[in-house]
């Protein structure tokens, strides 16, 4: 979500401190996670405020503390720097953040994935993707709005040759829309329902065209997770959340109103929310997600993309320079490299109610 040169120097910044601060040990107790708003993420604060991840701690003789972070891209670097076990965080941001800066890191829970929460909108009516052709299209640079540009234009044989990119704050993106001088955006919800909700506009493309390639996880350093307590608490409370969330009750809808709530909206809006999301409310569906084809295929778009655009560093001759292992022990890219992986583990355990 940064420029490509401040996001080297951050990149660069960051494998330098990862030197100096120690990775996690095995031998402790005390685990901190971290998390930002996002509709996929709000479980989180409701698990921690509500005791759910005290409970599942407890159980496991540790102690898990949930933090929460205004700024999603700082979350992210404070856990690669060590400062935290885990961290709420995409599939291309886990690769070309904490991976790309040396950091070894796995995909704990797969929540969801983006399923109509991003999209593209064109001032005008009856748009398509062809009238990008030659326009600025304002979005935040090098993040997943950048990928689902990309993937929009390869979509119809365009590439971003044919147009160019402005890179702009999320918290600015649908104040610029209301410009004369900005036609296009690509950006998420809520600030997606924002700018679709204005007069004479055309979403275009949206999230639910590239179905399971926007994923929502929850990402924690392997060698904390090396500790086989904290990957059981962690999917003990979040399905147990999940159960809260999907029961049709006054917990869920409590649970809801609270998450709505915290992350500045109501449940209605909450709900719409919600609808454009893939959540796996339960196991065996996340299980069955990340153990299929369809993700090595999503996670050589992303690496393709992360190359193309200088996110896998300096040294990356190729988009295999990061080795990306999935559950049944495949390998894409480098053996000799890998930095993330994916895990069906503790998600079996949680189907198997073996947690």
């Amino acid at each position: 979500m940064f420029p490509l040169k401040l996001r080297n120097l951050i990149a660069t910044a960051l494998t330098v401190t990862l030197c100096l601060v120690a990775l996690p040990s095995l031998a402790k107790d005390d685990y901190r996670i971290a998390w930002s708003i996002y509709v996929g993420w709000m479980p989180w604060d409701y698990a921690a405020k509500s005791g759910i991840v005290d409970k599942w701690a407890d159980k496991y003789g540790i102690t898990i503390e949930v933090v929460q972070f205004n700024d999603y891209i700082e979350s992210i670097n404070q856990y690669t720097v060590g400062a935290f076990d885990g961290c709420t965080m995409t599939n291309m941001d886990a690769l070309t953040i904490p991976a790309a800066g040396g950091v070894d890191s796995t995909a704990l829970i797969v929540g969801d994935f983006s399923n109509g929460n991003d999209g593209i909108v064109l001032k005008g009516t009856g748009k398509s993707i062809a009238d990008l052709k030659g326009q600025k299209v304002n979005l935040v640079e090098l993040s997943v709005s950048h990928y689902l540009l990309a993937r929009a234009l390869s979509s119809v044989g365009m590439s971003e040759r044919d147009l160019t990119v402005v890179n702009t704050s999320d918290a600015d993106i649908v104040a610029a829309f209301a410009t004369e001088d900005v036609s296009s955006v690509v950006t998420w919800n809520p600030l997606l329902a924002e700018v679709k909700g204005m007069p004479d506009v055309s979403p275009i493309f949206d999230s639910s065209m590239i179905p399971g390639e926007i994923i929502d996880m929850l990402v924690v350093n392997s060698e904390a997770l090396e500790d086989e307590r904290l990957g059981k608490a962690l999917a003990g409370a979040w399905y147990e959340t999940m159960a809260v969330m999907a029961a049709e009750n006054e917990t869920a809808i409590a649970a809801k109103s609270f998450m709505a709530e915290a992350s500045g909206t109501d449940l209605a809006g909450y709900e719409a929310q919600l609808a454009a999301t893939e959540m796996f409310y339960q196991a065996p569906p996340a299980v069955q997600f990340v153990s299929s084809d369809a993700l090595r295929a999503t996670m050589s778009h992303v690496a393709e993309f992360s190359f193309e655009h200088g996110l896998l560093g300096e040294g990356a001759a190729d988009a295999s320079f990061i080795g990306i292992e999935l559950p049944n022990g495949e390998i894409l890219g480098s053996a000799s490299n890998v930095k993330l992986r994916f895990t069906a583990k503790y998600m079996q355990m949680a189907a198997d109610e073996a947690i």
